[in-house]
């Protein structure tokens, strides 16, 4: 068997205990990201709506070459950590497609933000781009900038990040310190309500 066929999976903690990234040697969704939280939801992706068929599974999310589950409170990751990776290898093994083209956005690869633009907002997406984005991945979540609007900032909270005990800290004390250091016009940042 070509190596390259391999497909290879392993998991991650996060701090969020109820969520666990499962990282693969395939590429899932190349530069984006999105969240399912519930079946209801993910109709546009097949991996997702797969996921979602495993009844422990409360939560989705799809970025780069992981996947983040998110159980139901009641089981235990060393109980379904298997049955999920095996779920996994077997739909990328299928070869289907992990999610529609029309859940992503046309723009994927081209940069919208103008060289030339200073303003508050554009320093924002950019730190966030650079320095909070590949942390927050790093344990199989995500930020989207939401908006800026009379100092504050508003975040949504993604994968693992969504429901984590530890991300009001995160939020405050790691992302609302750098935004505030780096951005004068910045008071405060929140996340978005769901």
């Amino acid at each position: 068997m070509n190596s390259s066929n391999i497909i290879e999976i392993y998991t991650e903690e996060t701090p969020n205990p109820e969520s666990r990234k499962f990282v693969t040697n395939r590429h899932i969704l190349p530069n984006f990201q999105l969240d399912f939280r519930s079946a209801d939801m993910a109709g546009g992706s097949a991996l997702a709506s797969a996921m979602f068929q495993i009844p422990f599974v409360n939560g989705v999310f799809l970025a780069n070459n992981f996947v983040t589950i998110t159980k139901k409170q009641e089981y235990d990751w060393f109980e379904i950590t298997p049955e999920i990776k095996e779920a996994i290898k077997q739909f990328l093994m299928s070869g289907t497609k992990p999610v529609d083209d029309a859940l992503l956005p046309k723009d994927l690869t081209s940069d919208t933000a103008a060289p030339e633009d200073n303003s508050p907002e554009t320093k924002i997406k950019d730190l966030l781009e650079k320095y909070v984005k590949p942390a927050i991945q790093m344990d199989g979540g995500h930020i989207e900038f939401r908006n800026f609007e009379n100092g504050i900032v508003t975040l949504a909270l993604q994968g693992s990040c969504s429901g984590c005990p530890s991300s009001k800290i995160t939020l405050k004390s790691g992302i609302e310190g750098l935004l505030k250091r780096m951005v004068p016009e910045v008071q405060e940042v929140v996340a978005e309500e769901e």
